[in-house]
């Protein structure tokens, strides 16, 4: 039986579900505890599992993000709540130099099973400290695992796989789709790390994409299929470890590519896609791999940037005409 739900309910029912089978499993992070989390993912939490493991952190993100570290070193599995990823920079040393290398220089005597969560990207106009994207940054770490989504029914399953995971996992999720409402199963399932997911079918394209810019990319697909264009839509859900072969099949069968990327264009996930793509499906491609990416600038706060800034429908239908060279 499936029931549709929010984002944040489903992702509080992924927590929720594993904190009830694993008594390791805790939740810190600002506000998480008895303002029921900034937006609300962690609501009632708080009065199920008690203080011990539902815990409210000062505001000082390379501090708990530490103490979550430690504790996952000595056997919990912490799950860290950054109110966002903007915040969390001030963390990416316990996150990059601790969590990510603690099994390589223990010479695997030493897991670090810990996820680190909250939203990436823009959420309108929150200006250029509160709206960057940070998947490539984190992806780029050896021993670090990224998940990025806002479907709810992905979320669910890929959540539970991160908390359950032995290495340390970031999941970015965004401010502004928290709200979105999806079809979430009742019984208990999971989604493996690693698997993309192709939400379209098509021919004639291939579009890829990951968190909210998959509405971007399955917009624009919709608007293409008015004028024949035939687009397949792969969702990456996970950004570490690629799913490259679900990608480069898809692109073998429609022998062109477009990247819906919210990240900089310069040393992004667009950029590691259309390398992969070109090194093992060249032969099949048709035209040049067109990438969609935010413009190669901080966002400022007026409200005509942050249309200008990210990419849009428009752009994608754009994209996809010039490589079909029409």
């Amino acid at each position: 039986m499936s029931r549709i739900i929010t984002l944040r309910d489903a992702l509080r029912e992924a927590m929720s579900e594993e904190m009830r089978r694993d008594e390791n499993v805790l939740l810190m992070g600002e506000e998480v505890a008895q303002y029921n989390g900034a937006y609300k993912v962690s609501k009632g939490m708080l009065d199920e599992f008690g203080a011990k493991r539902v815990i409210d952190t000062p505001i000082a993100e390379l501090g708990f993000a530490g103490i979550g570290v430690g504790a996952a070193l000595n056997g919990l599995r912490p799950i860290v709540e950054f109110m966002t990823w903007n915040f969390a920079v001030l963390a990416f040393d316990q996150i990059v130099n601790g969590a990510a290398k603690y099994l390589h220089m223990s010479a695997g005597q030493y897991n670090c099973p810990i996820v680190f969560r909250g939203p990436s990207g823009a959420a309108g106009q929150l200006a250029q400290q509160h709206s960057q994207t940070f998947e490539s940054w984190m992806a780029n770490v050896p021993g670090v695992k990224v998940v990025s989504t806002t479907d709810p029914y992905d979320a669910k399953g890929l959540m539970k796989s991160a908390i359950r995971d032995d290495d340390p996992v970031c999941f970015m999720e965004s401010e502004v789709a928290y709200a979105d409402k999806g079809e979430v199963p009742e019984e208990e399932y999971l989604i493996p790390l690693g698997l993309a997911d192709i939400k379209r079918y098509g021919d004639d394209v291939t579009i890829v994409s990951y968190n909210k810019m998959m509405k971007v990319a399955m917009s624009a697909a919709e608007e293409l299929a008015k004028d024949g264009i035939s687009a397949e839509v792969v969702d990456l859900r996970t950004i570490r470890p690629m799913d490259y072969d679900t990608i480069i099949n898809s692109v073998k069968k429609t022998n062109r590519l477009v990247v819906v990327d919210e990240s900089w264009p310069f040393a992004g996930v667009s950029s590691e896609i259309s390398h992969q793509v070109q090194r093992y499906a060249f032969d099949y491609l048709d035209a040049p791999i067109v990438r969609v990416n935010a413009k190669d600038t901080s966002l400022g706060y007026s409200s005509v940037y942050v249309e200008e800034y990210l990419p849009n429908p428009k752009r994608v239908i754009e994209a996809v005409k010039q490589a079909m060279y029409v």
